[in-house]
């Protein structure tokens, strides 16, 4: 059981970048399904989510308008368009759900439990020219 995100990349500011966060050992698409990320020095900042039955999106004030979260259940995969990458956008990129529940709504996504947890291996973005 497990996630894996891909699609990261060195981009210069105004860019665009795709991550996939695919899932294995499990069906992505009975779960919401949430993205994290950490800067340098910086601590984890809840980006976004989807739920499950893909009703509610949630983006956190700093990306609203230019990230798009979305699911392609066929490809047991959850995506995350980014647009406009500004250098502040620079970070590790984590995808992650709960296998008991995972809280996603249009206010706000939680933190997984310790005990059902399951996060990727993260995949680095990096904004600058």
């Amino acid at each position: 059981v497990q996630l894996v995100e891909s699609g990261g990349g060195l981009v210069q500011p105004g860019g665009s970048l795709r991550l996939s966060c695919t899932a294995s050992g499990f069906t992505l698409g009975q779960y919401a399904i949430g993205w994290f990320r950490q800067g340098s020095g910086e601590e984890r900042e809840g980006v976004s989510c989807i739920s499950s039955d893909n009703a509610s999106t949630f983006y956190t004030h700093s990306v609203k308008g230019r990230f798009t979260i979305s699911r392609d259940n066929a490809k047991n995969t959850v995506y995350l368009q980014m647009n406009s990458l500004k250098p502040e956008d620079t970070a590790v990129y984590y995808c992650t759900t709960d296998q008991d529940y995972y809280y996603c709504s249009g206010t706000g996504l939680s933190v997984p439990s310790d005990d059902f947890g399951i996060w990727g291996q993260g995949t680095q973005v990096t904004v600058s020219s």
